[in-house]
């Protein structure tokens, strides 16, 4: 339960003031079976305008992962920000845990609320939504955005020492923390530069707030993500997407993005960020909108088709 003064539910009602200021509004859809989802919707969504689908990664929820984006992308879009399934608002009484099943939810969700088709943008583990999102109802997805998701990896890739974390286990306990410590070790895994101050009563605020709900069922999500996954086993997408990394990531080291390119289609587009680790939405947020928008909206001309944003992307 959040603190009388705390920080962390303060700042998750900034939040929820800026998405609401961005024209859109809180909505919670019971899909039934047990499954209830919670979604920011466009609060007057305009037939016009495409439809845009943001999917985060594991984290506090939607609104502090996408918060500096919705606002220009809502000018541009009908943009929806959904809650995955045990993070905010959204839970589920079944016992699927896979990104499939994620996505069949987000694919409901967006059926329930009269969305048909749409541009999907996934980040980290929403990445591997998003993936799968495509896989599942390609027929459906216009344009698919890959932010440092490693959707590649295999289970012998931990074994093998391509991460910082020797185990599940050890993967478990920084990116769910529940010690200031190991918030500590996530900002630091994160972040290329990361913040030199976090005090222990921030840090323990947050994890109040924000990282004990629904905890043995992100423990599980983790665990699904990454028991006997193959990479021969993952399906090919039938459109190219744009595939965003960032250039420090040790989350999911640069090497899945290029092992992702080569799975999905040699002439897929990769962007590099430049000084840049996992969280890139933080640490540099104008440049990954500007690679959003040149993919997104900005209609490319006839000799740049294909390649516009291929090649490393400089601050």
């Amino acid at each position: 339960m959040a603190r009388c003064c705390s920080f962390t539910a303060t700042r998750d009602q900034c939040l929820r003031f800026s998405f609401s200021r961005s024209g859109l509004k809180s909505t919670v859809t019971d899909l039934g079976g047990g499954t209830v989802m919670h979604c920011w919707v466009p609060r007057r969504p305009k037939p016009a305008r495409p439809d845009l689908v943001l999917l985060h990664g594991i984290g506090a929820n939607a609104m502090w992962q996408w918060n500096d984006f919705v606002s220009p992308l809502a000018a541009r879009f009908n943009v929806y920000v959904p809650d995955l399934l045990f993070f905010g608002d959204s839970y589920t009484t079944r016992p699927e845990r896979s990104e499939e099943f994620q996505a069949q939810c987000v694919v409901a969700l967006m059926e329930a609320i009269g969305v048909k088709r749409m541009n999907v943008v996934g980040m980290s583990y929403g990445g591997f939504v998003a993936y799968s999102v495509a896989v599942q109802f390609g027929e459906r997805v216009d344009k698919l955005v890959l932010i440092c998701a490693g959707v590649c990896l295999e289970d012998k890739d931990m074994e093998e020492g391509m991460f910082r974390v020797r185990s599940v286990d050890e993967a478990v306990s920084v990116l769910l923390p529940q010690q200031p410590e190991k918030v500590r070790d996530l900002v630091r895994i994160s972040f290329h530069r990361p913040p030199k101050r976090m005090p222990n009563c921030f840090l323990q605020d947050f994890i109040d707030v924000m990282c004990t709900e629904y905890l043995q069922e992100r423990i599980e999500l983790i665990v699904a993500l990454h028991k006997d996954r193959k990479l021969s086993n993952l399906p090919k997408l039938a459109k190219s997407p744009l595939i965003i990394w960032g250039e420090h990531d040790v989350v999911f080291p640069l090497e899945l993005a290029e092992r992702l390119k080569r799975h999905v289609d040699g002439n897929a587009q990769l962007v590099v960020i430049k000084d840049a680790g996992h969280a890139i939405n933080a640490e540099k947020p104008k440049e990954m909108y500007k690679i959003l928008k040149t993919f997104l909206v900005d209609p490319p001309t006839s000799h740049e088709k294909g390649n516009q944003l291929n090649g490393q992307k400089a601050d």
